[in-house]
């Protein structure tokens, strides 16, 4: 029994091994195979393509880049992988960004204070209530620069015609007029 125990872990260890080394060949002679050049010629012969050299290339523009050769191996996938990956930021990039976050954070954490009065909202074209101007006129008036409505009250205005005994009310008599009584101020 002594002797089996002492085996096993030789036998764990070179199977490992062997795979670390069959994983090892297969990754780096797929990258090797497609990325090499052809074998050279046995010696003493020279093929007819080597013997005479070849014709020097133009040179190419400086502003362009050679063509990269696409090659199906493991590094070029590796190339293509790094290039998706996203860019890093340099130093001073990160620290206007900080910056700009922190100027945002500074406008929303100013205080809003609601006040209450009454401001008339302005009449939009198409006959709809403003109360956005109103809110600001409300703010202003308490030394705020802008305003939001939280809450309008409406009142019907009328001529004083209306109230003559056994008159009728004609359509343009009243009017209905929108004020701001609460706002939000900044």
């Amino acid at each position: 029994m002594h002797w089996r125990m002492r085996e096993r872990p030789r036998h764990r260890l070179w199977i490992c091994t062997a795979t670390a080394a069959v994983l090892c060949v297969m990754l780096f002679a797929d990258t090797a195979w497609t990325q090499s050049a052809p074998p050279p010629p046995p010696l003493g012969v020279q093929s007819p393509q080597q013997s005479a050299p070849p014709p020097p290339a133009a040179p190419a523009p400086a502003e362009q880049p050679p063509p990269r050769e696409e090659s199906p191996g493991l590094l070029n996938e590796l190339g293509k992988l790094w290039d998706a990956l996203p860019k890093i930021k340099s130093p001073s990039e990160t620290l206007d960004d900080i910056k700009g976050a922190g100027e945002s954070l500074t406008n929303l954490a100013r205080p809003a204070i609601m006040v209450t009065g009454r401001a008339a909202c302005a009449v939009a074209a198409n006959g709809a209530p403003d109360c956005k101007t109103g809110a600001d006129r409300l703010c202003q008036s308490k030394g705020y620069k802008e305003g939001k409505s939280l809450d309008i009250d409406s009142a019907e205005k009328c001529s004083p015609k209306v109230f003559i005994p056994g008159r009728k009310r004609e359509p343009g008599d009243c009017k209905v007029e929108n004020y701001v009584i609460k706002a939000l101020c900044q």
